[in-house]
């Protein structure tokens, strides 16, 4: 499918309205030749016949015609601004849902500030061709028509002198078309280009203060603007070659209109009235002459827009539910890695990974930076696919499973906490919107966020601010732990979700969720060892591979990685406190 055919798929539903409009432009425009007959016939009949009597009539028509054409044309306005409307809607609507469709890779590859673009001068340019270029090509182009057919009904010697200037204008259209189409590509390009820096520095508009960096964000949003700024000059620089030639061709009517027709009415080879019927056609041929330009520009602005939108919803999501997929509403939480592997860019992020978790066990993960340990993660909730190997829920392949079953059944509190802009309570029942107050509560006193959050000025009902804007980092930590926690899933997903609070909160995190043991599958990902020596089993990542599993106690005395960094974190401190425990039972 070519991308106007995909953008006229969308039209098919207001096909027989934008029919029935097209229907009275045509009688609005029929009706425009109505005025300068009558202008030619008071003229001869009336002030130099001196036949008064027809006047009255004449004068009814003229207002019936201008009144009929006036409410015609709002109708048809209406029904094309209605319908752009409407078809607009319908596109956003496909466009947006394709775009949630897509998986993380989409997301990487394209930048904010494009996809939103697209959702925005691309498709306004597109409504503006179905609410009035549609019809103001059809409608100029009709009474172009008309106005020859009526010149030359009254004098064709006239018309054919009127009609030398088809080919030049003809030309002119075609070489701005031609010309005009890389130009507005480039004009797309930079406005990407500048709302996704726009978008950029907004978002991270603490971390230019912070370093003081406001003079040199400026100086690049100038680079930018100019560039957009210069895209559209180079596309003025068009317009202004071929634009003047349209508007002199116009003006050359004029000029051959008076200058042969008054010949002729000189010579008595056309009367007045006739030269005055042609002139008040004169709008009809300058009109559309003087819009060429202008619709051409906009017919190209809108093929460029819809290229651009097609060409960002054509791409196929990689990740996607199988056909006939096994759909579960709630998995009991056995989980099962078997030689997996992940490779993104060329570069090996994972080797040889290789575990079991029973369902209720708590699984620690602790490496690097860089290790892997949230990209296996991102492998179960199947935001990427395996290389190689194969990862099990319940006995059943990942790829075998819905997506909507798979991540409807893991509550998962990223490492990149994001918040909307939203209350505190919209925040937290994000994952089940129909939850009842109690149940948001009682998750944000197991989150431990439940005691600031009643300090707040209005408790649940504070808003937070685009991004938890005004929130301390592990704030946001216990709200998202909080939204993942109440959607009761089978599987928790806790990615570094207390690295920002202090321990003494963790403490009490860690023992409401002791609580849980039994009823969820829990995997935390931490790189403080206080966060994980209570789980059932810890997977110890370096380089994307698993050099050591164990309990705390058992990881410890293998003296390897793990021992390590616990020694790095704790010193001997709890081999000194073992020490006076040994020592006070033997006072004792």
């Amino acid at each position: 499918m070519t991308a106007m055919k995909w953008f006229f798929s969308f039209l098919k539903k207001y096909r027989g309205r934008m029919i029935f409009a097209m229907f009275l432009v045509t009688i609005v425009s029929l009706i425009a030749i109505v005025n300068p007959r009558i202008s030619g016939i008071v003229v001869d009949d009336i002030i130099k016949g001196g036949d008064h009597s027809k006047l009255p009539i004449m004068m009814v028509v003229m207002i019936v015609t201008t009144l009929l054409r006036a409410v015609l044309k709002y109708w048809f306005l209406l029904i094309f601004e209605t319908s752009s409307q409407g078809m607009l809607y319908s596109l956003r609507d496909y466009v947006y849902r394709r775009l949630m469709a897509q998986d993380f890779d989409f997301f990487n590859r394209n930048r904010t500030g494009d996809l939103m673009s697209r959702m925005t001068g691309d498709m306004d340019a597109i409504r503006h061709f179905v609410a009035f270029v549609t019809y103001g090509i059809y409608e100029n182009s009709l009474l172009f028509i008309i106005a020859l057919v009526m010149i030359f009904i009254a004098d064709y010697r006239l018309a054919l002198c009127m009609i030398a200037v088809m080919p030049i204008t003809i030309w002119a259209t075609y070489r701005q078309l031609r010309e005009v189409k890389p130009a507005f590509h480039n004009i797309r390009k930079r406005f990407s280009s500048l709302n996704t820096f726009v978008q950029e520095n907004v978002s991270g508009n603490r971390v230019v203060k912070a370093f003081a960096k406001e003079d040199y964000e400026t100086q690049k949003f100038n680079r930018e603007n100019d560039g957009y700024r210069d895209s559209e000059l180079r596309a003025t620089d068009i317009w202004k070659k071929y634009v003047p030639i349209f508007e002199f061709m116009a003006n050359v009517l004029t000029v051959i209109l008076y200058l042969v027709g008054g010949i002729m009415v000189v010579k008595k080879q056309m009367t007045i009235g006739t030269l005055v019927t042609i002139s008040g056609y004169l709008w009809m041929l300058n009109n559309p002459l003087r819009m060429a330009g202008w619709l051409a520009n906009d017919y190209q602005r809108f093929v460029t827009s819809v290229e651009k939108i097609y060409s960002t919803v054509i791409v196929e999501p990689r990740i996607f539910s199988p056909e006939n997929a096994i759909t579960k509403k709630r998995f009991e939480g056995e989980i099962e890695f078997s030689h997996v592997s992940y490779r993104a860019n060329d570069e090996m992020i994972l080797k040889d990974i290789n575990f079991h978790i029973k369902p209720g066990e708590t699984i620690g993960i602790i490496g690097a930076t860089g290790s892997g340990k949230t990209t296996l993660m991102n492998l179960l909730n199947r935001f990427y696919d395996v290389t190689d190997g194969e990862i099990k829920i319940d006995g059943i392949k990942l790829k075998d499973l819905d997506l909507y079953s798979i991540r409807n059944n893991i509550g998962l509190a990223m490492q990149d906490v994001f918040l909307f802009s939203d209350t505190v309570e919209g925040n937290i029942a994000y994952g089940r919107p129909d939850c009842t107050f109690e149940e948001v509560v009682a998750a944000a006193k197991i989150a431990d966020a439940h005691d600031f959050i009643m300090k707040m000025p209005e408790g649940y009902d504070t808003i937070v601010g685009e991004r938890g804007v005004g929130l301390s980092g592990g704030q946001k930590q216990r709200i998202s732990l909080a939204r993942a926690l109440l959607k009761e899933p089978s599987i928790i997903i806790l990615d570094d979700t207390t690295s920002a609070v202090d321990m003494e909160t963790e403490a009490q995190i860690q023992k409401e969720l002791k609580a849980l043991d039994g009823k969820h599958t829990v995997f935390i990902i931490a790189h403080r060892i206080s966060s994980i020596k209570e789980a059932d089993q810890i997977l110890v990542l370096d380089n994307g591979r698993i050099v050591e599993t164990g309990r705390h106690q058992e990881l410890l005395d293998k003296k390897g990685y793990y021992y390590t960094v616990f020694h790095h974190q704790y010193g001997d401190f709890e081999e000194i406190m073992e020490t006076t425990r040994k020592a006070g039972a033997n006072i004792g």
